[in-house]
């Protein structure tokens, strides 16, 4: 009973102390939540890194992104639409209305997205192949919102590059950094227009260098069929900041602003990003840039070997010494190898080129695509366990050291159209006082955007009248991206006149 009366009394004595302090606090407390805002920004940063001149800074994105968003563009690709072909229709009443071929039915444009990076005052604008192929117009709204008609001043397959450019001076522009100092492990921004998405930017690492993804000329026969295989240039940038369709031909920069690379792809089980992205090297958008404004066509330099990367399974078949390198396997037809021709064997493995060494194939096709014909290589190969080194001097397709001139098409060859003038006995019996005739239609934007026949004769371009297949190739060259061009004419077998109208 003792130790039960101590209990109680204890008890008591706790609900006394207990009671006592809720009402001191509730007379003298304050029941208020307070949250505090402080501006400004934290004293401090979680990491550092260090910049050009070795210094450590805070690691920051801001400048970077405001820097850089200036200089990139979205680029919106137009083609005209499709016309489909019906059979070809007997019926009179069917000729009239719609032509020889019947009714067409013409189906909507068809529009595309992407980005690109200014990278002179001048207007000149890198991009990719893929944004601009086979566009009628192409437009450039720049980050505040301008929007310009470009230009195709050029492009490359091979690097799935392009270059446009917009009437416009004084433009923001990217510098090119050397991709070869690029780390794994290096912070990199990725800026673009995904999902029309403007001037986005992201952030991640290198994760990977020389990568090919086999997406170059993936589709193109020609390039399959090749005997030294494909002509791709395929040695990407991997990175794991976020890239999404819309990002291509967008920048890969670093935190100083410098333009690594062009992002070009991304691998995706949905489509959508999902941690690998693919940009192609600064060092060869920059060679491939300068070629088409000083030459019009990419000056490349050609080994004419055939190469396959190195590994365990090649090095003991073949026999190898080494287990990292370009294993030689064939030469270009025709004895057009510089390769051969210095020297170099087949099973020969290259394993330097000048001072960079080789890894892979991919390496050594992106150590050459950045050079032209006539070039020198100091190739080192190693060859049963020793080493070589040959002078090689480059050549290109033809097998010259020369420079390639771009093939230059005229106004009418490059519509996919073939001409022939009309004799003035033929030109009376139809009642025309001038004309030319269609001989022949080819791959262009007739055959693809009209139902245009063969025998054709055209009289009149925009209400001029065309006298001549000359008068006719001068008048087309005067045509600008975007404009709306008319041909009116008639068939000799069918006596109406005819318009078949399409943009340039």
């Amino acid at each position: 009973m003792k130790n039960f009366g101590s209990l109680v009394l204890a008890a008591l004595l706790g609900s006394a102390i207990t009671i006592a302090t809720y009402q001191w606090f509730g007379k003298n407390g304050n029941h208020e939540v307070k949250i505090e805002h402080i501006s400004g920004t934290p004293a401090s940063q979680v990491a550092y890194r260090i910049n050009e001149k070795g210094e450590a800074v805070p690691l920051d994105f801001t400048g970077t992104a405001d820097k850089v968003t200036k200089a990139v563009v979205n680029i919106r690709s137009t083609q005209s639409g499709n016309v489909s072909r019906e059979r070809e229709s007997n019926d009179p009443i069917q000729q009239f209305f719609f032509g020889p071929n019947g009714p067409a039915q013409p189906q909507g444009p068809s529009v595309s997205s992407g980005s690109g990076v200014i990278i002179s005052t001048e207007g000149y604008i890198v991009t990719n192949n893929h944004v601009v192929q086979d566009a009628d117009m192409v437009d450039v709204t720049l980050n505040d919102n301008r929007s310009f008609k470009a230009e195709v001043i050029g492009t490359d397959p091979d690097t799935d590059l392009a270059l446009i450019k917009i009437n416009q001076k004084d433009l923001p522009f990217l510098s090119f950094v050397n991709s070869d100092d690029a780390k794994v492990g290096q912070w990199v921004l990725a800026v673009g227009n995904p999902y029309n998405l403007t001037s986005t930017v992201t952030a991640g690492i290198i994760s990977a260098k020389g990568r090919n993804i086999n997406i170059i000329n993936s589709n193109n026969p020609a390039s399959r069929n090749n005997r030294q295989g494909s002509t791709a240039i395929e040695s990407f940038i991997q990175t794991d900041a976020a890239i999404n369709p819309g990002n291509s031909g967008g920048a890969l920069v670093n935190l100083d602003g410098g333009l690594l690379g062009i992002n070009t792809a991304i691998a995706s089980p949905t489509g959508s990003y999902s941690g690998y992205g693919f940009a192609i090297p600064s060092d060869i958008v920059s060679k491939v840039a300068e070629d088409l404004i000083a030459y019009g066509t990419v000056q490349r330099g050609w080994l004419g070997i055939s190469v396959q990367s190195v590994n365990a399974d090649l090095a003991k078949q073949e026999e190898l010494d080494v287990t990292e390198g370009a294993f030689v396997g064939d030469f270009a037809e025709n004895s057009k190898s510089a390769a051969k021709e210095a020297g170099i064997q087949k099973g020969d493995v290259v394993v330097k080129m000048d001072e960079t060494p080789i890894k892979s194939s991919s390496a050594l096709i992106e150590y050459v695509g950045r050079k032209r014909p006539g070039d020198k290589i100091n190739i080192t190969v190693d060859r049963k366990g020793k080493m070589l080194t040959f002078m090689v001097t480059l050549k290109n397709k033809e097998g010259k050291t020369g420079t390639v001139k771009r093939e230059e098409k005229d106004a009418v060859t490059s519509l996919g159209m073939e001409l022939q003038d009309v004799d003035a006995k033929k030109l009376k019996a139809l009642d025309l006082n001038s004309g030319v005739e269609v001989k022949s239609l080819s791959k262009g934007k007739i055959q693809k955007y009209t139902d245009m026949r063969e025998g054709f004769i055209i009289t009149h371009l925009d209400n001029v009248p065309v006298k001549s297949a000359k008068d006719l190739n001068d008048l087309l060259k005067k045509k600008k991206p975007g404009d709306q061009t008319t041909f009116e004419g008639v068939y000799p077998d069918f006596p109406r006149v005819y318009m078949y109208a399409f943009r340039f």
